[in-house]
């Protein structure tokens, strides 16, 4: 089932709604003329007001479905727009930072272009009842007289040319605006995350060129669009005239042939403009085509695959880790080593040697091409998920807070994992504790570490620390590997670039070029001249 139709199949609840009420809508808008008509001819024969009385009547019918159609329309969606960026964030996250979109084009598509797709089900509800009206004038034009219909029928193919080739180039129009949209989002997206960097190195002119660089592609597909749209504005305002003229011309022969009465006549031109407007049907079908264009987005969202989990669980035994021939992409070949239960294990090489890669294998972050990590001697992908994440923790050299206040940044571990990380000694300070909002708590490189290494603190099995203690000063980085080294139970994978870590660690897995060069004590390794090199 693609993208569109399932969101389509979302709104099934209010399209019933929806349907009907576009029907009664249309069915008032055809029955209009008739009665106008028929009030017209009693005025001018001086007979009874009754028909004056049944457009009153049938105008406040149509204004009451007007009523109804635009609150279940709204209702419906801003419940299938919620539904929807409520998938997208689920499966984002579920899929991890291996979904493979750009932070700003994914923002995108979440917000505007699921916006656009909700649009899906009430779009296609409109599209069949927009058939309605030119369907229905065309039979009670020929109720009125078969002429009129003919003549009507004459200008309605060319109306139907207009909209399919409107159709058409509007799907692609849309489609290619909305990929450049997000092209433009992405870079600005990047730049407002660095935008400290930039301030810094001076560079705001040529970040804004390079920002601006995909601006002249919005514009001219902006300008595709707007093309799109006024040629056929143009041609409607062509056809649609006329039709009018061709039924009127028409009528107005039936009229002196006595075939028609004036309020017939009357009635003929509003059908005759009621069934070819362009205007609406534009409308209708242009709204279907950026439902499209945005489901087909979202839709490759959701196609990104989400991250597979087993369902068995960890034994007691301690939580080994083990790598065995693992290889991913050319940034880590035929990885193998073991680290006991319970050691510290310090992960040391070149940069770019493939460290931060072999952490996110470590924690399921990323898989690997080829190998398993094992962990306590089941395999990572067996795992549960709730399973492997209250096992396995890592903090990273950036850590992104989530939350409204340092609190929420740090749980589950809570206050025990702040003062195990050193972590409460700066929280206390902050004007409201725990519960200083994080937009009002200015912290150093150092502090955002540790709430990041607080908030992995509680994993049971497995703590991996990629550089995340490499802004800490050495004072607190000693306290911290003091309380890691009292984690009795728990096996720590540690990224350093720092000698002293290495040296305190129970064993060093070396890299290489995304290779194992060794694994060994830090001591035995440290006679290899090019080993003492890579601490510079």
């Amino acid at each position: 089932m693609t993208a569109f139709a399932e969101i389509a199949r979302k709104s099934a609840g209010w399209l019933p709604v929806i349907g009907a009420s576009a029907l009664l809508g249309t069915l008032g808008s055809l029955a209009l003329p008739v009665m106008l008509g028929r009030a017209v001819d009693s005025i001018v024969t001086g007979g009874s007001p009754r028909w004056l009385w049944f457009v009153v009547g049938l105008i406040v019918l149509n204004i009451a479905v007007s009523l109804v159609a635009a609150y279940a329309g709204t209702a419906c969606l801003a419940g299938t727009t919620a539904w929807l960026r409520d998938r997208l964030v689920r499966h984002v996250l579920s899929a991890g930072p291996r979904h493979g979109f750009e932070t700003g084009d994914l923002v995108t598509r979440m917000s505007g272009n699921a916006a656009e797709a909700a649009n899906a089900g009430p779009a296609l509800v409109t599209v069949w009842t927009a058939v309605l009206p030119p369907v229905g004038s065309l039979v009670l034009l020929a109720y009125l007289d078969i002429w009129l219909a003919v003549a009507f029928l004459a200008g309605l193919s060319l109306v139907a040319v207009v909209l399919r080739v409107f159709t058409r180039r509007t799907a692609t129009v849309v489609s290619a605006y909305l990929a450049a949209q997000g092209r433009l989002m992405s870079r600005f997206s990047e730049s407002l995350t660095g935008v400290r960097t930039i301030a810094a190195a001076g560079t705001v002119e040529r970040e804004e060129r390079r920002v601006l660089t995909q601006l002249p592609a919005l514009h001219a597909e902006g300008m595709r669009s707007w093309q799109v749209l006024s040629g056929s504005a143009a041609q409607g305002a062509v056809v649609g005239p006329l039709v009018l003229v061709a039924v009127l011309g028409t009528g107005g022969w039936g009229l002196v042939a006595g075939r028609l009465t004036p309020g017939e006549l009357f009635a003929a031109g509003q059908y005759a403009m009621l069934g070819a407007g362009l205007g609406s049907l534009t409308g209708v079908f242009g709204r279907l085509a950026r439902a499209r264009a945005g489901a087909a987005r979202v839709g490759e969202v959701l196609s990104a695959p989400a991250v597979r989990y087993g369902e068995e669980a960890l034994p007691s035994s301690s939580g080994s880790l083990e790598f065995r021939g693992v290889s991913v992409g050319s940034l880590l070949t035929d990885v193998s080593f073991t680290v006991s239960g319970g050691c510290v294990a310090a992960v040391v090489g070149r940069s770019g040697a493939g460290k931060s890669v072999l952490a996110q294998v470590a924690t399921r972050l990323r898989d690997p091409d080829s190998g398993a990590v094992l962990l306590a001697g089941v395999p990572l992908t067996s795992l549960s998920h709730n399973e492997l994440r209250a096992a396995v923790g890592c903090a990273f050299e950036r850590p992104h807070l989530v939350g409204a206040t340092v609190r929420d940044a740090i749980v589950p571990g809570g206050e025990e994992a702040a003062r195990a990380t050193h972590t409460h000694e700066f929280v206390s300070r902050l004007p409201d504790g725990y519960e200083t909002p994080l937009t009002e708590a200015p912290m150093s490189g150092g502090e955002l570490q540790r709430l990041g290494l607080a908030r992995s603190w509680p994993a049971s099995r497995l703590l991996v620390l990629d550089d995340a203690t490499s802004s800490v000063d050495m004072v607190t980085e000693m306290r911290i590997s003091d309380a890691m080294a009292d984690a009795v139970g728990r096996t720590r994978l540690v990224v350093t670039h720092r000698l002293s870590t290495a040296a305190r660690a129970d064993v060093v897995v070396w890299l290489e070029a995304g290779r194992v060069r060794a694994v060994g004590p830090h001591d035995e390794l440290w006679r290899d001249r090019e080993y003492r090199e890579v601490f510079g």
